[in-house]
């Protein structure tokens, strides 16, 4: 009879740990699969997955398209810039040759008023003559000298050849030994006016010419004349 108690409680002994083993074999599942029953189900990890790699690849296909839009940027960016700068360029032009436009003008009215004043009148007694001007300085003065008044000189007849007489002023002279002819007109000594219906050589400051000499010598004749300069 004790023996079998005895091994009745040996084998209720072996049961007890044999439960306890399952237990404690059982407990490390129950620990790993916690994490699933505690957390979201398996279908929201995925669909959370799926939506993670989505937006990776919006994020992707946004770069990718920003750096192939990126060159037509710069060129448009530059075009841009190159169309201001060519607005820029003609607007700066048409005021450039707007400029040299009126600065044309102005030098065609300056040349007219000069080519105006590059012819003079001699008058001698009831006769007129034109006569074409020198380009200096005595010109340049004599020329003043006429747009106040008509110049008058009393001319006396020299050698047969000219009628000489004396301005009143002096006028800059540049001299240079020169060969006269008919209708030529010089400044001789600074102060004198000479007019030449023969030839002569000496050193005088060119004037001007009578254009035509028709009637020239008989106009001025022999003796004194009185001779009018004044602009045409």
């Amino acid at each position: 009879m004790k023996k079998f108690w005895a091994l009745l409680c040996m084998v209720i002994v072996i049961f007890s740990m044999a439960a306890c083993g399952n237990i404690q074999a059982q407990m490390p599942v129950d620990q790993a699969e916690s994490p699933l029953e505690e957390g979201a189900p398996l279908s929201d990890l995925s669909e959370e997955s799926e939506n993670a790699d989505v937006q990776s690849e919006a994020m992707d296909s946004t770069e990718t398209k920003a750096e192939g839009m990126q060159p037509d940027t710069i060129s448009n960016e530059s075009e841009n810039m190159t169309e201001s700068a060519a607005d820029t360029e003609d607007g700066e032009t048409v005021p450039e040759m707007e400029m040299s436009e009126t600065v044309g003008t102005e030098a065609d009215i300056q040349n007219g008023a000069e080519e105006a004043v590059m012819n003079m009148k001699v008058q001698v007694g009831d006769a007129v003559f034109s006569a074409t001007l020198e380009e200096n300085e005595a010109v340049a003065s004599f020329v003043e000298m006429m747009r106040e008044n008509p110049v008058s000189i009393q001319m006396s007849d020299y050698s047969g050849f000219e009628k000489v007489g004396s301005l009143g002023t002096s006028l800059p002279a540049s001299n240079s030994q020169t060969t006269t002819h008919a209708g030529d007109i010089v400044l001789y000594n600074g102060n004198q006016i000479v007019i030449f219906y023969g030839s002569n050589s000496w050193s005088y400051t060119r004037l001007g010419h009578v254009d035509d000499l028709t009637g020239w010598e008989e106009a001025l004749g022999s003796g004194d004349v009185t001779v009018t300069f004044s602009l045409e």
